[in-house]
């Protein structure tokens, strides 16, 4: 899962489930933080030895983001303020390791998973919200996990061959 879209557009999506859960407020500071702090970051030069390491932040940034729709009275202004930063941040990271920086365009726009996730929640479903935020922890705690697995043989080529 190295491709830039996947993984910044899933911390994206993490980023609005939880946002559904804040203060309506700070959900506009919230996503124009995210998105300031994503083209500020994609337009800087970031190495490539870096892209371990990178890859690996983003995937614990889904999970944390993901798994803050559990904080039992919703997120505060600062803790939306820092999520969005985080995101922000490692989104813009990863579009800029890993192909075009356009890729920002496809991917800033999932964040407003908000919307209908925000009118689940005023439906007094808010457990629809969480189930796809679980969904999102168990994929990015997998994704992450296995890129720090050692290779098996199923991935090397065969000695035959």
């Amino acid at each position: 899962m190295r491709g830039a879209v996947l993984p910044a557009a899933l911390l994206c999506m993490a980023l609005g489930l939880t946002l559904a859960f804040s203060p309506r407020r700070t959900r506009l500071l919230s996503i124009a933080l995210l998105v300031t702090s994503a083209i500020s970051i994609v337009l800087t030069t970031v190495p490539l030895s870096w892209v371990e390491g990178v890859f690996l932040a983003c995937w614990i940034s889904i999970a944390a983001s993901a798994a803050a729709v559990h904080v039992p009275k919703g997120l505060s202004t600062p803790a939306a303020v820092a999520l969005s930063i985080n995101a922000g941040t490692w989104v813009g990271v990863v579009t800029a390791l890993s192909g075009p920086k356009f890729n920002l365009v496809k991917t800033l726009p999932c964040v407003l998973a908000l919307l209908p996730a925000a009118f689940i929640i005023g439906r007094r479903a808010p457990i629809v919200v969480k189930v796809a935020a679980s969904w999102l922890v168990a994929v990015a705690v997998l994704a992450g996990t296995l890129q720090l697995l050692p290779v098996t043989p199923g991935y090397l080529p065969d000695h035959l061959e």
